[in-house]
């Protein structure tokens, strides 16, 4: 089994190839290649058996994806991107990263016959947007409100129609909002959600830019890397004409998550919090639909977080407290 990833070094990459090397196994078969792609060489740990290439590559460059495609994987989860707020703010940069070189990718693909490859990408809920019914589900019409959302809905049909014509076996997984990622915070829209969290546990200042009774829909890494692992192992066939759908996550407001975490931590915790409001995060989340009807993810044996203390509670155990 040789599996491709992505976006290798960031976060989600990282907790992916650590999940998949302790597995040691996909669809039935041991894994013996993990190629990894990133703008910086991904470091993963040694595993007896697999051999393990990582590669620095732009991946907006021609033939970025050439020598990896050429060791012809079994499955390819697609996790890079430039995320929300910077791909508002660089419309080319979004496109060139988000769009192009999915593109790339998948022809890169049929040009190889890769027909029987299982394409993971990483889609969000920034696809949706726009007049939006209460509850939601995967045939909800896409109406981005803002560049990274409709750059992922654009991939979201392209690789639709790849997986249609028989070029490729593709699924996207629409991600939620993913709480709470470890480290520190980024140029994602919703990097507050985890920071509000994050740092308060880490004994530090985090700012609040958001309403407390904004609604979010989250889920947990764990769960997340999970849902991906599993989404290669689910069979085409079973994955219907529309390949594309919002994994099971939890609808949790801002004060929710603020109570909690004084449930957890005490008051002190939730004092380290200062709201500042931002206007221009605001308006990115705010456009994010918050609640789904997830039927079809979970009849496909994708599971969710019980509830929002699960999440953190998780967080607390892999910090190792």
């Amino acid at each position: 089994m040789h599996i491709a990833i992505t976006g290798a070094a960031g976060f989600l990459g990282h907790r992916l190839i650590q999940r998949l090397l302790e597995r040691g196994e996909l669809r039935g078969e041991p894994i013996r290649r993990l190629t990894l792609i990133d703008q910086l060489e991904a470091g993963a740990p040694e595993a007896a058996g697999v051999e393990i290439v990582s590669q620095a590559r732009d991946i907006t460059a021609p033939g970025a994806f050439d020598a990896m495609l050429d060791g012809r994987p079994d499955v390819i989860y697609h996790l890079a991107a430039v995320v929300s707020s910077a791909a508002e703010a660089d419309l080319e940069l979004g496109l060139a990263v988000n769009f192009d070189a999915t593109r790339a990718l998948l022809e890169g693909c049929r040009s190889r016959g890769l027909s029987a490859t299982r394409l993971v990408m990483a889609s969000s809920v920034a696809a949706y947007g726009g007049e939006l019914p209460e509850t939601l589900d995967d045939m909800t019409a896409l109406q981005p409100q803002n560049s990274y959302g409709t750059q992922k809905a654009m991939c979201e049909l392209l690789i639709n129609d790849y997986s249609r014509r028989g070029l490729v076996d593709g699924l996207v997984l629409r991600l939620p909002t993913i709480v709470i990622r470890p480290g520190r915070p980024n140029a994602a829209a919703s990097s507050f959600a985890s920071s509000i969290l994050r740092e308060p546990l880490n004994g530090e200042e985090a700012i609040c830019p958001v309403p407390t009774d904004l609604d979010l829909f989250v889920m947990s890494p764990r769960k997340v890397v999970e849902a991906l692992v599993h989404g290669a192992e689910v069979p085409g066939e079973v994955l219907g004409s529309f390949r594309a759908f919002m994994l099971p996550g939890i609808t949790v407001s801002v004060a929710e998550m603020l109570e909690t975490l004084r449930e957890l931590a005490g008051q002190a915790a939730v004092k380290r919090i200062r709201h500042e409001p931002d206007a221009r995060i605001q308006a990115i989340v705010g456009s994010w639909p918050t609640r789904f009807n997830t039927r079809r993810a979970d009849r496909l044996g994708f599971e969710g977080d019980r509830d929002f203390q699960e999440i953190v509670e998780a967080f607390l155990v892999d910090s190792g407290r």
